[in-house]
């Protein structure tokens, strides 16, 4: 058993900063409750800098789509997310794990690639060329309550009433976002991008199942899964899309996405969960991201938020953390 003052931390790299004694009077007790309390601020602040990046993808999917087709966004960020990982596994001194996987690893990394990025993604762009950002970013948070749904189609979990109250919850909010609050008329703005949207929570839920069984180090399997995404992607760009010069913003806008939604805020909110004294402590505030989005939205994108929207997004959100919370 690790010593009470290091306990849950990471034997390989220290955690905390190192006090004088002095300061707490000697007492090995003072000390380790210090630490922890420092340690959990550092938890926090890299929590919040995490949800924040990610507050702003929304934002930067939409702005970007106007400078490139969601084709070549998704290569451009993809490529941009593997070499940042690639170098954060350099960093790291984790590149030798390569040499040690076995073939099925390979195959493996290859299908969770084809599913995300390159299926995720490319559907998840598509639905935000179609739909305003305020709308396809709310149906794009459901996958916690598809992650259910499949889990019983799959795994053949049974679904308990708790479970069933936050989908019927989260779906009556996909009705309000989708019809912009209509459910009279019950006409979808965008059924197209609406299904997308949808459908793109539905292929993350499937990543999530097929890659939380995988033991291998987070870093090295993301790394690979945007490896053969980006190759992917480059094939489907060389036979779906015409080759043209990349205008800057676009640039600008995919190295963006490719870093703080898919790449550098991995590691960061990693390192949340390694200093926190618990992993609920940081990770409800995951939950003030997709309203945190929406004053980037009107802000950046220029969309004026309806209120079908922040009551739509209420609910999925009450849903979801319904099902996580008491289920």
């Amino acid at each position: 058993m690790k010593p009470l003052c290091t306990q849950g931390g990471n034997d390989k790299e220290e955690l905390v900063s190192r006090r004088p004694a002095s300061r707490f009077g000697g007492s090995p007790f003072l000390m380790c409750v210090a630490r922890f309390m420092d340690n959990q601020k550092k938890a926090y602040g890299y929590a919040l800098a995490t949800v924040l990046l990610w507050s702003t993808v929304a934002s930067a999917f939409k702005i970007t789509l106007r400078y490139l087709s969601f084709l070549e966004m998704l290569f451009l960020a993809s490529l941009t997310s593997a070499v940042a990982i690639f170098g954060i596994l350099c960093i790291q001194g984790k590149l030798g794990f390569l040499r040690g996987m076995t073939r099925r690893e390979w195959f493996h990394s290859a299908i969770l690639g084809l599913l995300n990025p390159f299926a995720y993604y490319l559907i998840l762009f598509k639905a935000y060329d179609l739909l305003p950002a305020q709308e396809a970013q709310p149906l794009n948070y459901t996958w916690p309550i598809m992650l259910v749904l499949l889990s019983a189609l799959i795994l053949r979990q049974r679904i308990r009433a708790v479970s069933a109250a936050a989908i019927l919850l989260s779906f009556a909010g996909v009705l309000i976002v989708s019809t912009r609050g209509d459910l009279q008329g019950f006409r979808f703005t965008n059924p197209a991008g609406a299904a997308l949207a949808l459908s793109s929570s539905i292929l993350w839920a499937l990543f999530w199942l097929f890659n939380v069984k995988d033991p291998r180090d987070e870093a090295l399997k993301l790394f690979l899964c945007f490896a053969f995404g980006t190759v992917y992607t480059f094939a489907a760009l060389v036979l779906f899309a015409p080759l043209r010069c990349i205008p800057v913003p676009g640039l600008l806008g995919a190295c963006y996405i490719g870093l703080f939604e898919m790449g550098i805020t991995f590691v960061l909110w990693l390192k949340a969960l390694t200093l926190s004294r618990s992993t609920a402590q940081v990770s409800n505030l995951i939950y003030l991201s997709p309203f945190v989005s929406l004053f980037f939205i009107t802000m950046t994108v220029g969309e004026p938020i309806l209120p079908s929207t922040v009551l739509g997004l209420s609910l999925i959100m009450a849903g979801v953390v319904l099902q996580q919370r008491f289920s």
